[in-house]
Order: structure tokens, then C-alpha cells, then sequence
């Protein structure tokens, strides 16, 4: 697009929106994002959390074993094991206990209904007050009997869930104190990704998973040093992402780091976007501009005849050098603050 209005050997200024920005590159991240290492060494031995599932502080991710298994770790094995059989819904001990409470409640039902039938015949003088009071004993005793099953059942499944749970506590503190076997999660969030699969082999300070904060996203953008000293944390940035390629989304400047990456030489910058941003994907690619400056009616010319601070202009047929102030640039345009309206005829060519 022409930012001008021009005539054979000269351009007159043209009033148009501008906008001065800078270009990042980048990668959607997950916020307070971490990987997971490994304190020992040994085998993974169980993986207990897959791919994008979420985790709370201080779950368990993986089990390593060591070459030669603790034997306390070995037992609270099996007792974790026992526990967790005995807690289920479909445990052999809470079955039995359920089978005796559901007979017990049919007897309690026909003991009620046997002592209703007594408490009429009493009524009408059809039956003996002994049958009325063994009837009525009977019907107690069943009521009674249901009432302790059913307690009994409450308390032993309650037992159950207790023991089951503090076998597994038991079990983490065993693989603790065998070489640090249990690998626990330091925050609630959203296992990204796991790094080794069971039964293969873990050196110390390995890397076996990648956890960052669920639903909670920002982008990390990499600033050519060139453009450092105009970025400011606030400003407004626009930015695509090749998954949603027709969209531009809004963000903002959140943090400037203080360290440029000599290698890659630039800066990088972190930016807040909106909680419904449509994609979860952490290491989505984005483009970006920051935008430094815009002004709705700025007087434009184009970048290619501007000499340093000044332009030659076409005035009673005379050639002069008009010295000229900047504003907001582009790639392409410059914005005339001063030494030039809108009817100045400035050269093309010298």
C-alpha cells in the first residue's frame, strides 16, 4: 500500500492510521511449568499418571526401583496390595458382611410384619399376651441385629478405606527411604509429558516428566536486541498461532528478562493472554507484534526518501533541503512530525 500521494518525480504526504511494531516469535507455554528429575537411580517400575492427565501436590508419578528392592519397600508392597483388595466395592470382605446385613434386613421385614399381625389380633382379643410379647421380642431382637450389621458394615468399610490409605501413605515413605523411588508431583496442575516408560533404566538427574499449572497459558516470545529498548511491560501485543492461522488474538506484556541469550542474540519476553484462549497445547508456534506506538491520523511518507533527518521539497521551483522531525517507522513509512504538511511536494529523487 502507498503511503503517499505521488506525481511523476515527487510525493505529497498522505494522513492514514500507523502503527510502530515489533516482531517476536514464540511458543504457547503452560504457566509455572517445570521438569521433573530424577533424585536416584534405578529402573521405572511403575508409571502411575499418563499424558495430560492432572495432578495434585504431592502425588505420586512414578516408582523407580533400585537394582536390589528394599525389603521394607517389598512389604509395604504387599500390604498396599492387601489393602487396596480389601477396600474395593467388590472386596470378599465387605461381600460377606453385605450378604449377612441384606438377610438380616429380609428376616427384620417379616419379624415387623408378624408383629403387626400380633399387635391386631391383641386388638381383638384374638390371641394371648405371651404370642403378643414373643412376637414383639422377636421383631426387637431382628430390628436390633439389622441395626449392629449395619453399623458393623459402616465401621469395616470405614476401617477398610483408613487401612488402604495409610498403606499407600506407608508405601510412598518405603520407596522414599530406598533410594527415593517414589516421584511425586511438586504442584497441582497438568502432566504435560513423561519422558520414560516402564522398565527402563533412570540416571540421576535425568528428565522424566514436564508438569505445568492446568488451563493457565502465556506466551514465551523471543525479541530481537535490537528492538529491546522499545518494549515496555504493558504493551498491547497481536499475535497468530499456526493452529488458528485466520485469527488474530490480544495479549499483553507481562515480563522483560533482564539476560539476552548472546547465541540467538535476543531477549526474551513473556506475554498474558486471555483464559479462553481456544488451544491447550503447550509449544504452540506463534508469531506476534508488540505494538510500540499507533496513531490514527499520523502524515506519512515513504521510508525510501527520507534522508537521515531531512528532504528535498519542490518550493517556486526550487529545489530545497527541509530539515524534518520522526515520529512513529515502519519497514516502509515514516510519520512527518514537523517540517512538512500534507501540500509539501517532496522529491523522490535528489
Amino acid at each position: 500500500m502507498n503511503a503517499c500521494q505521488s506525481n511523476g518525480g515527487y510525493a505529497q504526504p498522505e494522513t492514514k492510521p500507523l502503527i510502530e511494531a515489533v516482531y517476536a516469535s514464540g511458543f504457547l507455554k503452560t504457566s509455572d511449568e517445570y521438569t521433573v528429575l530424577a533424585e536416584g537411580e534405578g529402573r521405572v517400575q511403575e508409571k502411575l499418571v499418563s499424558d495430560g492427565a492432572l495432578v495434585k501436590k504431592g502425588e505420586a508419578i512414578f516408582i523407580l526401583s533400585a537394582d536390589q528392592p528394599d525389603a521394607r519397600y517389598q512389604m509395604a508392597r504387599q500390604n498396599f496390595e492387601l489393602a487396596k483388595k480389601n477396600a474395593a466395592a467388590d472386596s470378599p470382605i465387605l461381600a460377606e458382611l453385605h450378604f449377612s446385613l441384606n438377610s438380616l434386613a429380609t428376616k427384620k421385614k417379616f419379624d415387623s410384619i408378624n408383629f403387626i399381625r400380633f399387635q391386631n389380633l391383641i386388638n381383638q382379643n384374638a390371641t394371648t399376651r405371651v404370642e403378643y410379647d414373643r412376637a414383639k421380642l422377636t421383631y426387637e431382637n431382628s430390628a436390633n441385629e439389622y441395626n449392629a450389621a449395619r453399623n458393623r458394615f459402616t465401621k469395616t468399610k470405614s476401617d477398610l478405606t483408613l487401612a488402604f490409605d495409610n498403606a499407600r501413605q506407608q508405601l510412598l515413605i518405603a520407596g522414599d527411604e530406598s533410594g527415593r523411588q517414589v516421584v511425586r508431583s511438586l504442584m497441582d496442575g497438568r502432566l504435560l509429558s513423561t519422558k520414560k516408560e516402564v522398565g527402563e533404566v533412570v540416571r540421576r538427574g535425568e528428565q522424566l516428566a514436564l508438569i505445568g499449572k492446568a488451563d493457565s497459558y502465556y506466551l514465551q516470545l523471543s525479541v530481537d536486541e535490537q528492538d529491546i529498548r522499545k518494549l515496555q511491560v504493558g504493551q498491547k501485543v497481536l499475535f497468530k498461532a499456526d493452529a488458528f492461522a485466520d485469527t488474530v488474538f490480544e495479549g499483553m506484556v507481562s515480563k522483560i528478562y533482564a539476560l539476552v541469550d548472546t547465541r540467538q542474540q535476543s531477549l526474551r519476553v513473556d506475554v498474558s493472554i486471555p483464559a479462553n484462549f481456544p488451544s491447550s497445547f503447550s509449544g504452540l508456534a506463534v508469531e506476534a507484534n508488540i505494538i510500540i506506538r499507533e496513531k490514527k491520523d499520523a502524515l506519512v511518507l515513504p521510508k525510501n526518501i527520507v534522508q537521515d533527518d531531512s528532504v528535498w521539497i519542490e518550493r517556486e521551483g526550487e529545489r530545497i533541503k527541509i530539515p524534518i522531525t520522526r515520529g512513529i517507522e515502519t519497514m516502509d513509512e515514516v510519520e512527518i512530525l514537523s517540517g512538512l504538511d500534507s501540500n509539501s511536494r517532496v522529491l523522490t529523487k535528489k
